[in-house]
């Protein structure tokens, strides 16, 4: 499952475990292409991982704070803490072994 987040209620979200969080805007294309491969892992990892998602459109101070330069970014936090950012468009495999490894430690 992917929880819809926003400039409220982002910290209190993220703050335990592994967390992946989507910065996506409906109209960028690669958004819309690496949404189905997040979908995919949440329904694979979402018992180890939480899946997020924040519209940077609608969550503009989020996505400054968050220092968002470019969409699809992925950020993974670990307990609250940046831990990752990934920017553009990344295949089920390549994120899966990114957060297997966040996942270990």
């Amino acid at each position: 499952m992917i929880h819809e987040t926003t400039n409220t209620t982002f910290q209190n979200d993220t703050q335990q475990g592994v967390q992946l969080i989507d910065f996506w805007a409906q109209w960028c294309g690669p958004c819309r292409m690496q949404t189905p491969v997040v979908e995919e892992l949440a329904e694979t990892m979402g018992n180890q991982v939480s899946f997020h998602k924040l519209n940077v459109d609608c969550n503009q101070a989020t996505a400054k704070e968050c220092q968002i330069m470019s969409i699809p970014t992925l950020v993974i936090k670990k307990d609250g803490v940046v831990v990752d950012k990934i920017s553009g468009y990344h295949s089920k495999e390549q994120l899966a072994q990114v957060l297997q490894a966040y996942l270990k430690e």
